[in-house]
């Protein structure tokens, strides 16, 4: 069931049953789908004008689905992991691969695809 002032008809409401699903799909419990759709809605009601209040935090930064897939509260540079990074360059058959930190094994990745 949609947010309080959304109908089930709606674009909002479409946009819900949609991530609700999606996060069933991907594991999440029903109703941690439930509550995950609905701060999304929320959140994008909230940024777009919709709603008839919001905080200071749900109308300013990246929307939702902007920030969907980030590494969020990690600190440094974001991307592959090093344990990643490394599995490539064994792919590759980079030699010294096993003393280089991940800075390093971008760079030598990053030459490589050149």
């Amino acid at each position: 069931m949609p947010p309080l002032g959304v109908s089930k008809s709606s674009r909002r409401g479409r946009q819900y049953e949609h991530i609700k699903e999606s996060e069933e799909e991907s594991g999440a419990s029903t109703s941690r789908a439930q509550e995950i759709a609905a701060r999304t809605v929320n959140k994008e009601r909230a940024r777009s004008g919709e709603s008839e209040t919001s905080s200071r935090v749900s109308s300013r930064g990246p929307s939702a689905s902007r920030r969907g897939g980030k590494r969020s509260g990690r600190p440094g540079p974001r991307g592959r992991t090093r344990e990643q990074l490394y599995e490539e360059a064994r792919r590759l058959g980079v030699e010294g691969r096993s003393k280089m930190n991940k800075s390093q094994l971008q760079r030598v990745l990053d030459a490589l695809k050149r």
